[in-house]
């Protein structure tokens, strides 16, 4: 299906038919917002209420959910934000860098970087994001907007069914961590759907934050708990590396496709792949006229394998990189890449050379025409598992994001951003307004998830809400791929046919196909959302 800029400027165009099964409508209203949680979607509302603005709802919706899906994030958390301010489009980078006593020696003998405990921990970012966004963009004080987290901290709430299983696997896994049973496991087992849930020290925590504008947090009181656990335990973790954490505004990596202009971060994230797999489909001549013809989905897969083969060779922090991002989104080269697509078969590719040269995300827009795509991750569902004592600060574990690998872009060293796989996602028209705010969620899966959303929506004009409900597909490496169950079996055939070895995931594993929330703009004020059904979650408006 042809695009045209016309066709993204207007609703009229979009098709607001539901052609899988979903539960969900899409959302539409002018103030709106799409998150994995109820609470955190109606906390984003509140702060509405009461005169914010969608950054002002944004964060308040990011901090509650530190406290309702702390399987997904927590305060020690890192975060990353695109921003349209109503004149200007502005890329946030609040990820941490590894402790400056970090070395590649400190992980000598190991065959990996270790996944938990403090020795996975790198500087917090989220809360310096929180506190940047609210300074810079925000109408209310962050006392105003932290307020629906804290008293959900210390009320209590009711753990909702997808939340209570994530924690009932976290709890069996983590357990022994520091800090993490008296803090997650009050009963001496994790929380069933259902129960009153309170942490009372997470209040305590966030009360903190709010009233020093962060500063307690890197410098001050909490900062002093945080680096005492990491000695108790022998870990690396100072004062100094927390007191020079810096939230970093950048400028944003684009490709224009479909019609519109698609924008991601700048490594060290992932969203650079999207990027070079829209690139690499938009320059092959393969594909089909419906987002499920199989030709569509197998030139989409193998654009898709391209692009990860790139990333994983190349990009790590930014200032490691043998390549500039900007070699890696080159027309030519991309086209280059697209060569290499087989209509009729799947390949298994490597990485080329360009020439020289478990997180949630949430997704808000107001009537004013402010716009934020918004994730934050403790990683690996609880992240380290290590909380600090009487806190409630569950700590990322992005650590294991680095690799051990002798001269790699992305090999450990001190003071050093890791890999990243959390990703916000931005939309542009080709005439400059802003289009969509967009996430989903899920480790791996985000780039690969990115990409599959763009192609529905802007190329085949499906709505948020039936882009979010297709089955989706990921790359398990060579020719394998895992697909959802509900995927139409005459498509997997069809796979199948080309040369794919089609996994078709157990509902148990169906939590690895992420989850998004995607706010699209619809005109005189107006937008549409959708949530991801693989979630708890919920997109609401006024």
């Amino acid at each position: 299906m042809a695009a045209d800029r016309r066709g993204l400027e207007s609703s009229m165009h979009l098709d607001f038919s539901s052609p899988y099964p979903s539960s969900r409508s899409a959302v539409m209203g002018r103030d709106i917002v799409a998150t994995s949680h109820p609470l955190a979607s109606m906390a984003a509302m509140e702060i509405f209420g009461q005169g914010g603005n969608a950054v002002d709802a944004v964060v308040a919706a990011a901090m509650t959910l530190t406290v309702v899906e702390p399987t997904g994030c927590g305060i020690g958390s890192d975060a990353f934000a695109i921003l349209w301010d109503g004149t200007a489009l502005h890329g946030l980078n609040s990820s941490g860098r590894s402790p400056a006593a970090w070395s590649a020696a400190r992980f000598c003998g190991r065959d990996a970087m270790p996944e938990r405990g403090w020795e996975s921990v790198t500087t917090p970012g989220a809360v310096a994001a929180w506190v940047e966004l609210i300074a810079r963009h925000g109408r209310l004080s962050l006392d105003r907007v932290a307020a629906p987290a804290i008293r959900h901290a210390r009320q209590g709430f009711l753990v909702s069914p997808i939340v209570a299983e994530l924690w009932r696997r976290g709890g069996a896994l983590l357990s022994g961590q520091p800090g993490f049973a008296d803090c997650f496991m009050p009963e001496g087992r994790a929380p069933r759907a259902g129960e009153l849930f309170r942490s009372p020290a997470h209040a305590r925590t966030l009360e903190s934050i709010a009233a020093t504008a962060g500063a307690s947090f890197y410098e001050g009181e909490l900062a002093e708990r945080i680096v005492a656990d990491a000695r108790r335990h022998g870990a690396a973790l100072c004062m100094d590396d927390l007191a020079g954490h810096r939230a970093d505004w950048v400028e944003t990596l684009s490709c224009r496709y479909a019609g519109a202009v698609v924008h991601e971060l700048p490594p060290n994230g992932q969203g650079i792949a999207t990027l070079m797999g829209l690139g690499i489909l938009a320059a092959s001549p393969h594909g089909g006229s419906d987002a499920d013809d199989p030709d569509e989905v197998h030139a989409t897969i193998e654009a898709t394998k391209l692009a990860m083969a790139d990333l994983y060779r190349h990009v790590g922090d930014v200032d490691a990189m043998r390549f500039a991002p900007e070699a890696l989104l080159d027309p030519d080269y991309l086209a280059s890449r697209a060569r290499l697509i087989d209509p009729v078969a799947a390949g298994d590719p490597g990485y080329g050379t360009p020439g020289p040269g478990g997180t949630v995300c949430l997704s808000a827009a107001d009537a004013d025409g402010m716009m934020i795509s918004f994730i934050q991750s403790n990683y690996m569902g609880f992240g380290s598992g290590v909380v600090v004592p009487d806190t409630g600060i569950s700590l990322q574990n992005r650590g294991a994001g680095f690799s051990l690998a002798d001269g790699h872009p992305n090999q450990v060293a001190a003071s050093k951003r890791p890999f990243h796989t959390i990703i916000p996602g931005f939309v542009m028209s080709e005439s400059g307004s802003p289009l969509m705010a967009f996430g989903l969620m899920g480790g791996p899966m985000q780039a690969q998830g990115h990409l599959q959303l763009m192609n529905r929506i802007l190329k085949h004009r499906q709505n948020p809400q039936a882009a979010a409900d297709a089955p989706r597909w990921r790359l398990l490496g060579g020719r394998k791929v895992a697909v959802e169950p509900a995927m139409d079996g005459a498509l997997m055939g069809a796979l199948r046919g080309k040369g794919h070895e089609i996994v078709i995931e157990r509902p148990d594993d169906a939590f690895a196909f992420g989850g998004a929330q995607i706010v699209m703009r619809l005109g005189e004020g107006g937008h549409v959302a959708g949530s991801d059904g693989r979630k708890d979650g919920m997109a609401i408006a006024s």
